[in-house]
């Protein structure tokens, strides 16, 4: 029986600090990314990245043709984020700040690191242009979680701002761009003169589908929060104390 051979582990540090020697370097780079509105020129290394993001993978699966390779446009990705992922792949670490937050790239990990770390700082998070310039699928585990620590009146602003910014970009209506992601919003929880004063603002500015307004209403009239079904009446951390709360039936745990 063939005796096991010993396994020897170098020093973790050296190595991370060698790997991330090499983010953004043209050293040896043989892919390079094109990131941003500014159009920031990123180096990288394919084989690097498709050994450690399936995302990458499928991107640079194709063969580069002879001569210099085009780059790899990500024009809504911003710069500063996408620097984060990067270090994420290289060193298997990253410091996360509220402006490089935005992207994941279906990163499982990093992704529920990122959503905490928003949790967190929901307010602050929520006023930067990385928020503004997040993908729906981004922004839905976002809207989704019970942990974020804002109140539901200022996510509504918040969302409306994200809506109009790309419908901006996008050339589509605020309301069509929204839809993807208003439906998390757990507007039950507003009292009834924020809810009449949304109402209003929606008739101006179309953001939230009319039925799902129909339906907080019908939680205020018949006080009870499961009346309504699919209406989520769960308080997130920093949802702020209203009168009609404590006829809701889930409490924030």
């Amino acid at each position: 029986m063939e005796t096991p051979g010993l396994v020897v582990h170098g020093e973790a540090e050296p190595f991370s600090t060698a790997l991330r020697s090499l983010i953004n370097n043209p050293l040896y780079s043989d892919v390079r990314f094109v990131v941003g509105q500014e159009r920031q020129e990123v180096f990288a290394h394919r084989c690097l990245l498709a050994c450690r993001c399936n995302f990458f993978q499928r991107l640079l699966s194709s063969e580069p043709g002879p001569g210099v390779p085009s780059p790899v446009v990500l024009s809504t990705v911003p710069a500063e984020a996408f620097l984060v992922v990067l270090e994420f792949l290289y060193t298997n670490s990253a410091k996360l700040q509220r402006h490089s937050v935005a992207v994941t790239f279906g990163l499982g990990h990093l992704q529920e690191r990122c959503v905490a770390f928003i949790e967190a700082h929901s307010q602050e998070t929520l006023r930067t242009r990385g928020f503004l310039e997040l993908s729906a699928p981004a922004l839905l585990p976002l809207l989704r979680s019970d942990k974020l620590c804002v109140d539901e009146a200022e996510l509504v602003l918040a969302a409306r701002s994200w809506a109009r910014v790309g419908a901006a970009v996008l050339e589509r209506p605020v309301a069509e761009v929204a839809a993807p992601v208003v439906r998390e919003l757990r507007l039950a929880l507003l009292a009834p003169a924020e809810l009449s004063a949304l109402e209003e603002q929606n008739r101006r500015e179309p953001l939230i589908p009319v039925e799902q307004i129909v339906e907080a209403w019908k939680c205020h009239a018949l006080r009870r929060g499961d009346a309504a079904r699919g209406t989520p009446c769960r308080r997130r951390r920093g949802t702020l104390p209203r009168e009609h709360h404590r006829f809701l039936d889930l409490p924030f745990k």
